[in-house]
């Protein structure tokens, strides 16, 4: 497998996760600060798993730069920092 074909697949994963997570958060029920106030707490969440996602992004990019062949366990790596990154959509929506 191609270093690009692995590095799309992970891009576009993590891609969906953040989107995903991102429409979690509910508007507003009203339009004053106090409104706002009531989702603060599950837009702190969801700053920090953006956060810790993006952390982990780059770290991930940064391994397969400097990986010279793809092979089966770099793949299975690979897929275990998506379903990781699952994991915190899954916290996020629990």
């Amino acid at each position: 497998m191609d270093k690009g074909r692995l590095e799309a697949f992970s891009d576009g994963v993590i891609a969906i996760i953040i989107t995903i997570t991102a429409l979690l958060i509910e508007p507003p029920k009203g339009s004053t600060f106090n409104d706002l106030k009531e989702i603060l707490p599950l837009i702190l969440v969801y700053t920090v798993s953006f956060i810790m996602i993006g952390t982990n992004w780059a770290n991930h990019h940064h391994l397969l730069k400097i990986t010279e062949h793809i092979n089966g366990k770099v793949i299975w790596q690979t897929i275990f920092t998506c379903l990781h990154f699952h994991f915190i959509l899954l916290r996020l929506h629990g």
